[in-house]
């Protein structure tokens, strides 16, 4: 491994001399040198730009992070555009046949030279197919793969450099941030894996009134080219100038689809901007460019549903304790000040009128209080929270009277309603019940074998076991009682929930109470016995 890493560095090598360049023309140097000297915002921006692909979304990603950098970085990163000139048609007709080993003209007999769009990894271009389907085809820069693998082991050099002269450094997770931006531009500049993300959010938001998603043309894509259905439209920031009052439903079909995909699908666009969503004809939303998403597991999404209610709320105590379940508990969080903060900068919510509450904000402010208190920030939360900020951004340009919140309001009752219906209760019930089932029908001869390996010496492999004598069996034994007689209590409690019937309420009452009387006698015994035995 090391040695892998050693041969990127040095394969990086005149990369490497190229950037410092760069870096000391924008006044790096002292911070390069190991004085604690930064330069302005503006020449970190100049410099990234002037770096290219690699460091242009290094620059972006920081910008997400208000939690790490100060603000006046965040406001000059946030201007990193990552627009290109546009590559010639040689170039675009290379790769083309290259990928999809056919002249470009019996793909396409009408191919639009002048792209629609040129941006740092592709653009894209108007097309005919020989059946007639009019398409967009998106054409990768090439060489973008090299690009990338020099320029991460050049950034990582640089980051290690950062953190020997700087150890306060070393509490910005750059590493980990590094790492996650090699994953994202892997994953950007993978145009299968973005035709597979298509027809995911497809079938994922097919119910979704008003919105289309233009279909991959899987016979003309590949990994560098990617053909799709042309979304005959205008971008919405363009439509919105003429049909203002179009925008109140277009911003509420965003948020439900934004919603949905997460919620119920794991799933979510991370970059919808402007330029990535079109209004067709016919007053249809279009969702376009599917490189960057984001998918979140079903316990994170459980979780994240009940971080926005209680953010929705002003509930500071719940959304710390959803927080944590999203960030993952550690040692290391200072729940107390974790608490603190939360309230903090739940404050404005309440205060503030609700049609002036930002989702996107107020996540990006739970991100800071997370990492002030020791916590570690999912990549996803901090994608997720990215297209939050985004997409009310978009909402206070092109809506500025519509009640964000009340749609946000609207679908999180929804999602509530859905995922914590008496059948969702009733099926994790019964997993419980089976569990909690297999655990007691398991624990009394469990404890009978260890206390048996306890006597014979046979759990003396571990050191200074055999020491702990009748003690540790009469602890063992009680542990493993009161775990059975808590979730006989828990168990119980979760079947009062939901409401199937006298028999479920008759059963869920008589688990409770041998539960508790369990517990009670256990504790009483383990008192007698504690007092009759050394």
């Amino acid at each position: 491994m090391i040695e892998a890493e050693r041969g990127s560095l040095l394969r990086a090598a005149p990369r490497l001399a190229q950037i410092l360049r760069v870096l000391a023309r924008h006044r790096f140097l002292g911070a390069l040198l190991g004085r604690r000297h930064w330069p302005p915002p503006k020449d970190v921006r100049e410099a990234f730009e002037e770096l290219g692909l690699v460091f242009l979304k290094f620059g972006q990603v920081l910008a997400m992070r208000h939690d790490l950098l100060p603000a006046p970085y965040i406001k000059e990163l946030e201007l990193l555009h990552d627009e290109l000139p546009a590559m010639g048609i040689d170039a675009v007709r290379a790769t083309i046949e290259a990928e999809l080993g056919t002249p470009l003209p019996e793909l396409f007999p009408s191919f639009g030279e002048t792209p629609l769009a040129a941006a740092t990894i592709a653009q894209v271009h108007e097309a005919t197919m020989q059946d007639g389907r009019h398409v967009a085809v998106k054409v990768q820069r090439p060489g973008l793969q090299a690009i990338i693998t020099t320029d991460i082991a050049a950034l990582t050099y640089l980051v290690a450099l950062g953190e020997r002269f700087f150890p306060d450094v070393r509490a910005l997770d750059l590493p980990v941030v590094v790492s996650e931006l090699s994953s994202s531009l892997h994953r950007e500049t993978d145009f299968r894996r973005e035709a597979h993300s298509i027809g995911l959010f497809r079938v994922a938001l097919a119910d979704v009134p008003d919105l289309w998603i233009p279909g991959v043309v899987a016979a003309c894509s590949g990994g560098t080219v990617l053909t799709l259905e042309f979304a005959a439209g205008e971008r919405i920031d363009h439509y919105a100038n003429r049909h203002p009052e179009a925008m109140p439903r277009a911003m509420s079909t965003l948020v439900r689809l934004m919603l949905q995909s997460i919620f119920e699908e794991g799933l979510f666009h991370a970059d919808p901007h402007p330029g990535n969503v079109f209004i067709l004809p016919d007053g249809r939303l279009s969702l376009l460019d599917f490189g960057n998403t984001g998918e979140l597991d079903e316990p994170m999404r459980e979780s994240l549903i009940l971080l926005l209610e209680a953010v929705v709320k002003g509930d500071a105590r719940a959304a710390a304790e959803a927080y944590i379940e999203v960030a993952g508990a550690r040692e290391e969080i200072d729940r107390v000040g974790l608490l603190v903060d939360m309230k903090a900068a739940l404050y404005e919510i309440r205060r503030t009128d609700t049609k002036s509450v930002l989702i996107g904000d107020a996540f990006d402010s739970l991100l800071r209080a997370g990492s002030r208190n020791g916590a570690h920030n999912p990549a996803e939360f901090v994608l997720l929270t990215r297209a939050l900020v985004i997409l009310e951004s978009m909402t206070g340009q092109l809506a500025p009277d519509h009640d964000y919140m009340k749609s946000f309001r609207d679908e999180i009752a929804r999602l509530i309603a859905r995922h914590f219906t008496p059948g969702e209760i009733k099926e994790k019930t019964t997993k419980l019940a089976r569990e909690l089932e297999r655990l007691i029908l398991d624990a009394p001869g469990d404890t009978r074998r260890a206390l048996r390996r306890i006597a014979d010496g046979n759990l003396g492999r571990l050191p200074g076991l055999e020491a702990l004598g009748g003690r540790f069996a009469r602890n063992l034994e009680r542990l493993t009682h009161a775990i059975a007689f808590a979730a006989l209590v828990i168990g119980g409690s979760m079947l009062l929930m939901t409401p199937m019937g006298n028999w479920h309420d008759t059963l869920g009452e008589a688990m409770i109470v041998t539960g508790l009387v369990g517990i009670l006698m256990t504790s009483i015994g383990a008192l007698r016995r504690d007092r009759a035995q050394p």
